[in-house]
């Protein structure tokens, strides 16, 4: 399995831009000098998106310097495990979208075991073996054009997409995306689990096919193009995103879909090596703790998972609006199916397949 993974890493530095921003928040007091305290954290969440988790985190411990690598989820799990198989310390903390890889890390013997009270009150489904913990409740959903639907029905299910593909001819040619598969682990993992849950997927994605859809593997990158009207709809975005982005755009609109929403979770871990486990263990109990929670929820424009915490971006708020339509993803081995080899090429293939038409 080790060698499946370094496959696809490798493969994906010939197809995807990675990057690495590095961004530097000093000790509040003032003591860093002195203390040496630090926290280094490898995260997939955007900076803007971190910045006030962060900095509160700081206002309870002042003494503490943080150092947040900005990565790619690819390149997250590589940097974890070839520096502990080095021997040489990593992350104190990691923090990542790419469940699957997360889980990987964790189930591989690369996270410590930290039994955190305020672990205790998050879902069962989200921590496994007090190792692997999913901190957010972000649902994947269509967005569309709001000025191109309407007078126009919204499709609310995958069959009312397939229904509106069919018939809607050139209205759509050229007008649809989706992450690609092959290049967006992201994508990836959210269409593996609607094949779960949807007997007609590869149908559906026949339909995207033949109305010529776009493949992108940036979420900003869908929305844009979803606002200024190139783009008439976009399937299976990250929710939270989206979120962030109708606030201000009122082009945007989001449909959870009520046949079934898949609902991920970024999986935070501590790295059996880290700097300081100390220190990630302090960031890990804050970002389950209800104040945390509430800034993830309030500030930072992910859905807090925490079942005590309110408010309209949160997992109580979401289950009143969807109910049972929501399939959260559990935390768990069993998302290391498709990290094998067969079973990803064949669901590239059919996927392929698919897309073309054959």
């Amino acid at each position: 399995m080790r060698l499946v993974v370094s496959v696809i890493f490798l493969l994906s530095l010939l197809t995807t831009n990675l990057y690495a921003e590095i961004y530097r928040f000093p000790a509040g007091d003032g003591s860093v000098n002195k203390s040496g305290q630090q926290l280094v954290i490898y995260s997939t969440t955007d900076i803007e998106a971190a910045r006030p988790l962060i900095e509160d985190f700081q206002l309870l411990h002042q003494k503490i310097r943080v150092i947040y690598h900005d990565l790619q989820s690819l390149e997250l799990f590589d940097r974890v495990l070839r520096e502990t198989d080095a021997k040489k310390k990593t992350a104190d903390f990691a923090f990542s979208s790419a469940m699957d890889l997360q889980m990987k890390l964790a189930n591989d013997g690369y996270a410590l075991r930290h039994e955190s009270l305020a672990a205790r009150e998050i879902p069962s489904w989200a921590n496994w073996r007090n190792e692997a913990f999913g901190v957010t409740f972000e649902p994947a959903v269509i967005v569309y054009n709001k000025r191109f639907f309407k007078g126009r029905k919204v499709p609310q299910t995958r069959a009312d997409l397939v229904n509106l593909l069919e018939k809607g001819g050139a209205d759509f040619f050229g007008k649809l995306a989706t992450y690609d598969i092959q290049r967006s682990g992201l994508g990836f993992l959210i269409l593996a689990r609607d094949l779960e849950h949807y007997s007609g997927t590869w149908n559906m994605v026949r339909e995207m096919g033949r109305s010529s859809v776009k493949l992108f593997t940036s979420t900003a990158a869908i929305l844009d193009r979803v606002s200024d009207g190139k783009f008439v709809l976009g399937y299976n975005v990250l929710g939270s995103y989206a979120a962030t982005r109708a606030e201000r755009d009122p082009s945007i609109g989001i449909i959870l879909p009520t046949d079934f929403t898949v609902v991920l979770s970024r999986i935070a871990l501590i790295p059996r090596n880290a700097r300081s486990a100390e220190n990630g263990k302090l960031f890990l109990d804050y970002l389950l703790s209800q104040r945390g929670q509430r800034v993830l929820a309030g500030k930072a424009g992910l859905n807090a998972i925490h079942p005590a915490v309110t408010g309209r971006r949160t997992a109580t708020n979401m289950r009143k609006v969807a109910g049972s339509s929501l399939r959260p993803i559990k935390v768990g081995p069993g998302l290391l199916v498709y990290l094998d080899q067969f079973k990803r090429s064949k669901m590239l293939a059919n996927w392929e397949n698919a897309l073309t038409g054959r």
